[in-house]
């Protein structure tokens, strides 16, 4: 680097620190004053408010309350049980509509017991009680793990009592499972399996175990909510209602 350029570089440098220090300010906050506005029924409804998102929330209220099925039982938010209507509602329904985009899903586990959120009513079966029954947008993504890993992931449904599965059965004895079968198939730990799950629980969530190194993984590109939804929707078409089943395909001794 030449003299000269170094010079004007050291120009430069001056120039700019005595313009940022020139643009600084000289005041100082001496006071502050701030006061709580409470948030309750006694405080005014403010038209003006209203009239704006009325037109919204008419909209919103017309799509949430669309029949788009109906359940001939109560499904009942539980974790107290390895297995319950709504958790075999819920893994059945997202497991059938993964299967339309891969095929070759050997099972899933696509929520914990606390992700799923709210009772689903005995009837009709309106959009808002499955944007209830499931509030995130949880994608869907598809495993391929090896046997080793998917015993990880079996140990952390034994050791918590139960998880959402389908294709899969299993028995939980002193917290450990047993008599696994996937496809109707004796599980083997030499083998690799496709599972389908959700990104929250691959990611660690709910402190699910199995997905950390997996082989492959696949985005399918569905929400847990929209297939869900397009279950509901397709049972309907049919002429048929939600009508989930205990069989035993998690059992606790």
């Amino acid at each position: 680097m030449t003299f000269r350029l170094k010079r004007s570089l050291a120009a430069l440098t001056v120039a700019a620190s005595s313009l940022l220090l020139s643009c600084s300010s000289n005041y100082q906050l001496v006071k502050a004053n701030r006061a709580e506005y409470a948030i309750n029924k006694d405080v005014a409804a403010d038209s003006a408010v209203i009239n704006t998102y009325l037109p919204y929330k008419k909209q919103l209220d017309a799509e949430m309350n669309q029949v788009i099925g109906h359940s001939a039982v109560l499904m009942v938010k539980s974790n107290d049980f390895p297995e319950s209507l709504l958790s075999n509602f819920f893994s059945d329904a997202v497991l059938q509509q993964a299967l339309k985009s891969d095929p070759t899903i050997d099972f899933s586990m696509p929520s914990t017991k606390g992700g799923i959120r709210v009772d689903v009513p005995k009837g009709d079966i309106r959009l808002s009680n499955i944007f209830e029954l499931m509030p995130f947008e949880n994608e869907l993504i598809a495993f391929t793990l090896k046997g080793t890993d998917v015993q990880q992931l079996l140990n952390f449904i034994a050791t918590t009592n139960g998880q959402p599965v389908a294709g899969l059965r299993m028995k939980i004895v002193d917290k450990k499972p047993v008599d696994v079968q996937i496809k109707g198939q004796p599980f083997d730990p030499q083998k690799t399996y496709r599972v389908l799950t959700s990104d929250y629980i691959a990611g660690g969530g709910d402190n699910a175990l199995g997905f950390k190194n997996p082989i492959e993984k696949k985005v399918i590109g569905l929400k847990v909510r929209d297939a869900l939804i397009n279950y509901v929707k397709d049972t309907q078409a049919a002429g048929k209602t939600i009508n989930p089943k205990l069989d035993g395909r998690i059992t606790k001794n």
